[in-house]
């Protein structure tokens, strides 16, 4: 699904993740620079938690902060299918971060991550970080 620059917002946010919840098809997300912010990214978290097709999600410029990366921190650590994920230009800082890394020591599934800062590296060494452009 190919949302990238839309400005869904948190309430376009919602409405995908409702259908993500009862949806077994789509595998790829893409909803960089669509201003969902924190609470557009705890819906995610949520179809997370249930979905297990997703396994390419692309959240980079949105703005979630160190809230929406614990609640996705949260939802990784219960889905099995994410293995890619870019989180670039989301304000997570080193909170979130840690919050993230605590949540892939359980998950094994994600295998490459896109993030903007350095910190994140510090953090976990045993994944493909990949810093952002």
């Amino acid at each position: 699904v190919g949302l990238g620059e839309n400005g869904i917002g948190e309430v376009g946010a919602r409405l995908l993740s409702e259908a993500l919840k009862i949806n077994s098809f789509v595998t790829d997300i893409d909803l960089c620079s669509n201003n969902i912010g924190t609470q557009g990214a705890r819906y995610l978290a949520e179809a997370l938690k249930i979905n297990s097709s997703i396994t390419t999600i692309n959240i980079g410029g949105n703005s979630i902060g160190t809230e929406g990366a614990r609640q996705l921190a949260e939802s990784l650590k219960i889905n099995s299918s994410v293995t890619t994920i870019d989180l670039c230009s989301n304000k997570i800082g080193s909170e979130g971060a840690r919050h993230l890394a605590e949540a892939l020591k359980i998950n094994s599934s994600v295998t490459t991550i896109k993030y903007t800062s350095a910190t994140f590296r510090s953090f976990l060494t045993m994944r493909c970080i990949i810093p952002c452009c």
